[in-house]
């Protein structure tokens, strides 16, 4: 009954759902008055005649006051407390009319303590219909809302309970908080729960609980692990809220739900940084970004905006990464009062020509050199491409801020140049080498910045793992102890500004990375992180498997940030300064002459034996897996004479 009841009522048009309205109350109001005499005069009135007029015309009066109020614009199915203020607010007005009618007409031989019976009364009546209304036409809503908790009940657990009642999708049934004090209390009618020992999760498990909001925007990144441990325990999927930075600068609002990110757990609280090394290299300058739309390459240019750059020129050899970037830096320069400030320019680091015409018209000052081809097992398969980008493309942005006297050039670095056992890690420790003897014979302050693997980056594990999980597994990890080093790309990018400020030329920079990560853990995370359980030995009913497809080529199990053990510290924690072997520029030229050639032949043996000639410590490890190289070997072994290659 009740259910058809809602149904009807939902189908039914605004203006008979509006006339109904009206009639409950028209109802309901002289019910209100006959209430209050009858209470206090234990009879109805003493005229009858009288007592009908008046009903009639406080009836009267009161709906109009209603309808002036705004009562019959609301949504009867969002009502708020607003709703409560508009029904008070008529019942007084009535209640004064009723007054009124007493002492002109003398109609109704009413008392004050009538009159405030009826306005009571009246607050009641019309409010509680409003509401029993509200509850039967969102019942249904309410059964198919998701069942939610907020891990969280301080302010801005409150905040976002109120957000998510607004929103109709969740139906918040009770918060956790480890404070002792809010055990078993309600806040707003929610029971708060003590996440602590195993009835926890059972009771959120009869309440159908599906979903956990943590809601602790001020918390730092330890506190959030801590938290995490304790809720990757359980079957609910986790979803957050905003850093507190992220809310205060206008990036994120509270109640914008996300879910969680290993970046929430990998991250460390960073340091604070030091502003006058953030703005030495960038306020006021023409600065120079190449691989500016790559992952690193993009959040520098955002970051050297925000600082409020002369003039900032984006280099890079995609079009449409170019074009998104571009877009976002221009909008949010304009924002900044700095129009034509972003300035994007189509070119390869290859094309000597581009680059001197670059440098020649804007006059560079600064120079942060991020591109680079940087997935291991696909330079591995491309060595030509790798070299010609990584090292001749890296001579030549070089050579060209020496031959304009650019004031500082920062090279973005990996911790896979040192001790190389891929094309990639050789082809950046050769980039190094580079920088080192530019220093030698230059005014130019040249360094480079060396650091490991950055959370989100196009080359990184987490994008692949995300997508596997989504797909429904499995996910693949090559082996089961192999361990990277993991830092937020706006962490790096930080350091990166900072360390280039505190260079005198020649620098090798490292930048503290924490402890490393066993990828397999990492996989473990995220699977637990999206709600769902690893499949294994222990749990073959569990949702999503971890495979081990074996090391790729040039992959190795353990990355390293140091050559040798000849390391200072700086002015930074975060930054420190290696002391490494460098490279006389007679030899080095030599090696360059000697790799062009190697590149323009196609020949992968040759490439490999310079690199190894002029890289200390690179020892491949494995067979020469260039696909083109191989692939026209085969042809000449077949006697064709091969067109890709000569």
């Amino acid at each position: 009954m009740k259910s058809n009841l809602r149904d009807w009522l939902l189908h039914q048009p605004r203006g008979i759902k509006l006339a109904l309205l009206i009639g409950i109350d028209a109802v309901l109001i002289p019910v209100a008055l006959w209430l209050a005499v009858s209470v206090r005069e234990s009879a109805p009135f003493a005229d009858p005649t009288h007592g009908i007029a008046a009903l009639f015309v406080v009836t009267g009066v009161t709906i109009p006051v209603f309808a002036q109020l705004g009562l019959y614009r609301m949504v009867t199915r969002s009502l708020s407390l607003q709703a409560l203020v508009v029904v008070e607010s008529g019942a007084l007005i009535s209640a004064a009319v009723l007054w009124a009618l007493m002492l002109l007409t003398g109609w109704v031989p009413v008392s004050a303590a009538i009159v405030v019976s009826y306005g009571l009364i009246l607050m009641m009546l019309i409010g509680g219909s409003r509401f029993i209304l509200r509850n039967l036409l969102t019942e249904r809503v309410r059964a198919e809302r998701i069942a939610a908790a907020i891990f969280g009940a301080g302010e801005a657990g409150n905040q976002l309970l109120q957000s998510v009642r607004q929103g109709g999708r969740y139906n918040v049934v009770c918060f956790l908080d480890d404070d002792s004090s809010l055990h078993s209390r309600l806040v707003q009618g929610i029971e708060v729960i003590a996440p602590e020992g195993d009835g926890w999760v059972d009771q959120l498990m009869a309440r159908n609980v599906k979903e956990i909001f943590l809601c602790v925007p001020n918390a730092g990144r330890a506190d959030k692990r801590r938290i995490m441990g304790l809720l990757q325990a359980t079957p609910f999927l986790v979803k957050t809220v905003p850093s507190i930075e992220q809310i205060l600068s206008g990036q994120a609002q509270l109640q914008e739900l996300r879910e969680i990110e290993i970046d929430d757990l990998l991250g460390r609280d960073p340091v604070p940084p030091r502003l006058e090394l953030l703005e030495s290299c960038i306020r006021g300058k023409t600065v120079l970004v190449t691989g500016a739309a790559g992952s690193i390459g993009s959040e520098l240019c955002r970051q050297i905006v925000n600082l409020g750059v002369g003039r900032l020129i984006l280099f890079d050899n995609s079009e449409f990464g170019l074009y998104s970037l571009e877009s976002k830096l221009s909008q949010r320069a304009i924002q900044m009062g700095r129009k034509g400030t972003v300035v994007p320019l189509l070119g390869s680091v290859t094309d000597r020509s581009r680059l001197d015409a670059v440098f020649a018209a804007y006059r560079i000052q600064t120079v942060y050199h991020a591109a680079a081809y940087k997935h291991v097992p696909l330079v591995e398969h491309n060595c030509c491409e790798g070299i010609k980008t990584n090292v001749l493309g890296t001579w030549n942005v070089a050579d060209c801020a020496r031959c304009h006297d650019v004031e500082r050039f920062i090279l973005v670095s990996t911790d896979k140049a040192v001790r190389p056992t891929n094309v990639m890690g050789a082809t950046k420790r050769f980039a190094e080498l580079i920088l080192q003897a530019m220093d030698e014979q230059s005014s130019t302050v040249f360094c480079m910045v060396r650091f490991g693997n950055v959370l989100g980056s196009s080359g990184s594990v987490v994008p692949l793992f995300r997508e596997q999980i989504k797909a429904g597994g499995p996910i693949t990890v090559t082996h089961p102890e192999i361990t990277r080093y993991f830092m937020t790309i706006p962490e790096a990018v930080q350091l990166v500004i900072q360390a280039g400020s505190m260079a005198r030329g020649g620098d090798v920079f490292v930048l503290d990375m924490g402890d490393p990560v066993r990828i397999v853990d990492l996989a473990r995370h995220m699977i637990r992180l999206s709600g769902r359980e690893v499949r294994d030995e222990d749990n073959p009913e569990g949702d999503i498997e971890i495979l081990f497809s074996g090391l790729r080529p040039g992959e190795k199990l353990y990355e390293e940030l140091l050559i040798g053990d000849n390391v200072l510290g700086t002015d930074h924690p975060k930054i420190m300064r290696a002391i490494e072997k460098q490279l006389a520029m007679a030899n080095l030229v030599k090696a360059i002459d000697q790799l062009v050639l190697a590149n323009d032949s196609g020949n992968a043996e040759d490439q490999r034996r310079i690199l190894m000639e002029t890289i200390d410590g690179y020892r491949p490890a494995g067979a020469i897996s260039d696909y083109l190289w191989l692939d026209s070997r085969s042809v000449c072994d077949a006697g064709q004479v091969p067109t890709s290659i000569h």
